[in-house]
């Protein structure tokens, strides 16, 4: 024999030791629910029969919207997948360094900020939306170095 198997069934006399002294009771599954249910007497450990439910926020959550940023030589691609949504529910807004989605249907909206990697045109934006994906196309902006007046 074990030891594994040896110990676990020490273990198990132990128990049964427990139960002949009736410091334990057995109870089945389905009188711990109707004991959780019903008005009855307060357990000394509460938690201990306690069945862990999940939420259903937690279960109908929707899964985070996949956005990607990507870096050109003259123009800045952010991709986003917006599954569900029309072209009349997104709206898209640039500003210097900022990049704002704002996706809204009745049942559910979307609103993500992005902070783009270098200065961009906001005029220059180019946007597509097929199958659900979302291309936005900007010009970055021409760095001018800062002149200094010797003086």
């Amino acid at each position: 024999m074990s030891a594994k198997w040896r110990r676990n069934r020490r273990s198990l006399k132990k128990l049964d030791i427990l139960k002949a002294f009736g410091r334990t009771k057995s109870v089945s599954p389905a009188q711990r629910f109707r004991l959780k249910s019903s008005g009855a007497k307060q357990r000394r450990n509460p938690y201990r029969y306690k069945v862990q439910g999940v939420s259903a926020k937690k279960r109908l959550r929707e899964p985070k919207h996949l956005v990607d940023v990507l870096e050109g030589p003259d123009e800045i691609t952010v991709v986003a997948e917006f599954a569900g949504f029309s072209t009349e529910d997104l709206r898209v807004h640039a500003k210097a360094e900022k990049l704002t989605v704002n996706a809204e249907r009745a049942d559910r909206r979307y609103r993500k900020s992005l902070n783009l990697p270098k200065r961009v045109i906001p005029n220059t934006m180019r946007t597509t939306y097929k199958n659900g994906v979302l291309e936005i196309r900007l010009k970055k902006a021409e760095v001018r170095p800062i002149r200094r007046i010797a003086g």
